[in-house]
């Protein structure tokens, strides 16, 4: 049947899943910090977030979903290479809005409608200090304001109406009770 995952990838996945820091977690909430050392260690944290997303079956992870307050974080597209920004930002946005579905490593099982702008300027460097520039529309441009957002203290419940929001507060915690 399509869509359905062997036992090994749902492990995998469960498994990569329980590294991810979740909703209430106050890591989530912070401000990351400007990567410095393009490094040794910088690239084995990469590899890691790298192995951690794949295994996820996620579209995007931030470093502080993970713990660590860099400004690093890991993004692909449905069957397209997966792409490293390290200290990204956003150096234009369009006027023009779109809203997307988002679900979220942190929020698990949730799902979010987001307004968002349509395309996107990106500087940034990979991990081994390259600079990039480049334009993102759609639905890439989406992943990477989620990320930045995360790299930033910011969640996708922070950019959905305050109704939406209570409605997905009370989920998380009646689960967290279950």
């Amino acid at each position: 049947m399509a869509g359905t995952i062997s036992p090994e990838a749902e492990e995998r996945r469960r498994s990569a899943l329980a590294h991810v820091r979740k909703w209430g977690d106050p890591v989530l909430r912070e401000r990351a910090r400007p990567v410095e050392a393009f490094d040794d260690g910088l690239r084995a944290e990469v590899t890691r977030m790298r192995e951690l997303l794949e295994d996820a079956m996620g579209a995007g992870l931030a470093a502080t979903q993970i713990g660590v307050l860099s400004r690093v974080c890991l993004y692909r597209l449905p069957d397209g290479p997966m792409q490293v920004l390290v200290n990204p930002e956003l150096t234009w946005v369009a006027e023009e809005r779109e809203t997307f579905d988002e679900g979220c490593l942190s929020l698990p099982g949730l799902w979010f409608e987001v307004e968002r702008p349509n395309r996107v300027r990106v500087r940034a460097r990979d991990e081994h200090g390259a600079e990039r520039e480049f334009e993102a529309t759609g639905q890439e441009a989406d992943v990477i304001q989620h990320e930045i957002d995360h790299l930033d203290g910011v969640l996708v419940l922070d950019r959905i109406s305050r109704k939406d929001r209570q409605a997905a507060v009370r989920q998380l915690r009646d689960r967290d009770r279950a």
